[in-house]
């Protein structure tokens, strides 16, 4: 059993590890706090990829303090070596006697072995303590980790009505400019901001973070396009500002890329589905082999519908602006008809936020 202490603790760790929510990519969220006689004399978050994670950050702030200490840690100690050396070695060597940790690293290089390792050196290792509450701050890195795509999340804006534009495509702007602000959060925390040709043409997007507040540490999402027939200008907007953007378009059509590259874009071949539309499957495991973790759909109805009808996303944001477009406005997302209630898809209620004088929904399937 953990006493009241330990999940107060175990909840500083995960504020320090959201320290690190829009800049650790490709790495996991992660926060330690150390303890000794129930009083902290250490902690830490990981900011970024390649530098020093929370448990080592954590002890050196302890310093000698470490000692017969307790450290509260949201994620498994990992145990290899990578651009870092092993946290597990770190606290054995610190002579830390009890690790505490939220949940097991899904990394199938670490899982479970970290906490053996300790086990193994006379530190008492427990784990699961806030373990919903942990996973919440990696659920893209653990489902990369565990089925090599990204998590997908598809953002709409929508009327009451569920319109996202009128009839001639006009969609600026549906919702309010705190709405439109709570996005660049979204995009701050994806590795990834997809949308399709469509949208790219008509609306010209930039699809980076421009929020001066959002600290990035130099990091942007990358942007991916899918283009089938590679319709993109190489004077397109989102060319022209800081970060990498990717096109996926038909094997055929790359000998005609040398424009968009020279315009900075990577241009890549995908398979193409029955309908010789981009295969989204194809992408997500392009963009998982590229160590997205998180992958934000901002597009229209028709790319945002397949990615619904096809069970490919993961989470639903739907903000909601207190206007009514009409029958004649383009829904939210095209989807073929059903005919049996029982056919419907559905979704859990997983928040619900007023926005300015929008809401936000987050819904999971």
């Amino acid at each position: 059993m953990f006493a009241p202490f330990d999940e107060r603790m175990m909840r500083r760790a995960i504020e320090l590890a959201l320290l690190g929510r829009y800049t650790t990519d490709p790495n996991p969220r992660v926060g330690c706090v150390i303890t000794r006689d129930e009083r902290v004399v250490g902690e830490g978050g990981h900011r970024k990829s390649g530098e020093a994670h929370a448990e080592a950050l954590a002890l050196v702030a302890a310093g000698e303090a470490a000692r017969g200490a307790t450290a509260y840690v949201t994620l498994e100690p990992h145990c290899h070596s990578s651009r870092t050396p092993p946290c597990t070695d770190a606290l054995i060597r610190a002579g830390v006697k009890r690790v505490v940790c939220g949940t097991l690293d899904p990394n199938p290089q670490v899982s479970g072995a970290g906490v053996k390792q300790l086990a193994a050196s006379g530190i008492a290792v427990e784990t699961g303590l806030l373990e919903a509450e942990v996973r919440e701050l990696n659920l893209g890195f653990e489902k990369r980790m565990t089925t090599g795509l990204p998590r997908v999340i598809v953002k709409i804006a929508m009327s009451l009505d569920g319109r996202v534009a009128l009839a001639n495509g006009v969609s600026k702007w549906i919702t309010g400019e705190a709405a439109r602000a709570d996005v660049q959060h979204l995009r701050a925390a994806s590795s990834a901001v997809l949308t399709g040709i469509e949208t790219a043409i008509a609306d010209d997007p930039q699809l980076n973070v421009r929020d001066p507040s959002i600290e990035l540490l130099g990091r942007q999402p990358l942007r991916v396009v899918l283009d089938t027939r590679l319709r993109m200008a190489p004077a397109a907007r989102m060319l022209r500002e800081p970060g990498k953007v990717l096109v996926f378009t038909a094997e055929e059509r790359l000998a005609d890329a040398s424009a968009l590259r020279g315009a900075g874009a990577e241009v890549v071949g995908a398979a193409l589905d029955i309908e010789r539309r981009i295969d989204l499957q194809n992408v997500l495991a392009e963009l998982g082999r590229r160590q997205c973790n998180d992958v934000l759909v901002e597009a229209g109805p028709t790319l945002a519908g397949s990615f619904l009808q096809l069970g490919l996303a993961d989470e639903l944001i739907v903000y909601i602006a207190p206007v009514v477009l009409g029958p004649e406005a383009r829904a939210m997302a095209l989807l073929p008809p059903l005919y049996r209630i029982e056919d419907v898809p559905r979704y859990t209620l997983h928040g619900m936020q007023r926005i300015g004088a929008d809401v936000k929904l987050v819904l999971r399937p």
